[in-house]
């Protein structure tokens, strides 16, 4: 059985590599000289390091033409053409991979069997690539540097995700209200909205959810499916890996976002799109019973829940 061997204390963070940083070591084998100084991984030529650096910068060059994503090497848009194709497909679920191997692994999701282990918080995974992945919550590791604003990721996919923040790069587009997304994640969450669809049932109990991560909670809080994630400094305890590495950073003191209108830091990103409210008069929620705008979400659902009941009195 493997198991996850980043205990102790967090990896230093790699850096990006510089300009100049291809070099050669007199002491290794010569048919490998360039080396990649962020991740140390040799090649046989100049080109395909420069190739390779793409996966720390997030370049992508190669798009897809029926669904716009974008990749860093052509070989991984060929595989990413046999999802449109259905050429491996799973036969539950209707869900399209890449290829045969991915596919395999993703059956195993339906089967139940995880056979990979967290020496650290005993969560299992049903692929070793998701093993090494999670571990990189425990060691601190984030291998992926944004040579724009020099934030880091653990995975390449996020990285690549966060470019569109700088590149303004919002290419998934809602049908319903034409609000753009940078991630057709974040697309398909945002249509359950308009569909009113919850396709995450619960299979201990009748209850279904709008999205994944509402699934995720009920399964821990209610049929004590799951493995929380315990904060290593309060104990606090959290359901998702992104709620503890959020409150991480309170811990830290690290406030990367900042506020254009005032200065004023914030932690996440969330937090800051909440305070710039303050600065604008957009108020992009109603009152369903008295037409009253509102600018933030849950002071619309306070006062509905105010406004219901003056009506219920009044006898309208």
């Amino acid at each position: 059985m493997l198991r996850c061997a980043c205990v102790g204390s967090p990896n230093k963070v790699k850096t990006e590599a510089d300009s100049d940083d291809i070099s050669e070591h007199p002491r290794d084998d010569k048919s490998r000289t360039y080396l990649c100084t962020v991740c140390h991984k040799r090649f046989t030529q100049r080109h395909n390091l420069n190739v390779h650096r793409k996966r720390h910068t997030g370049e992508n060059v190669y798009s897809c033409t029926l669904c716009e994503k974008r990749f860093s090497y052509p070989n991984n848009l060929y595989s990413h053409m046999n999802i449109h194709t259905d050429k491996y497909k799973c036969t539950e679920c209707d869900k399209c991979f890449h290829s045969r191997h991915h596919l395999a692994i993703h059956r195993r999701s339906h089967s139940g069997v995880k056979h990979f282990e967290c020496a650290v918080c005993s969560k299992r995974f049903t692929a070793s690539t998701h093993l090494v992945l999670h571990s990189r919550i425990h060691s601190g590791e984030k291998p992926y540097k944004c040579h724009v604003c020099e934030k880091t990721f653990s995975q390449s996919s996020n990285l690549h995700t966060h470019m569109r923040v700088h590149k303004g790069d919002k290419p998934y587009y809602c049908p319903y209200c034409g609000k753009l997304f940078k991630t057709n994640t974040e697309l398909k969450s945002h249509v359950h909205i308009h569909t009113g669809a919850k396709p995450y049932s619960c299979r201990h109990c009748s209850q279904r959810f709008t999205w994944h991560n509402q699934l995720k909670t009920h399964l821990l809080k209610s049929h004590n499916e799951g493995t929380w994630l315990t904060c290593n400094i309060c104990q606090k305890k959290f359901s998702h890996s992104c709620y503890l590495k959020q409150h991480l950073l309170r811990h830290e003191g690290v406030k990367t976002y900042v506020c254009s209108q005032c200065a004023k830091r914030f932690c996440t990103v969330q937090e800051l799109k909440l305070h710039q409210l303050v600065h604008s008069d957009y108020k992009q929620f109603c009152c369903g019973l008295c037409s009253k705008d509102f600018k933030r979400k849950l002071y619309v659902v306070q006062h509905f829940k105010k406004c219901s009941v003056k009506l219920r009195f009044s006898g309208i």
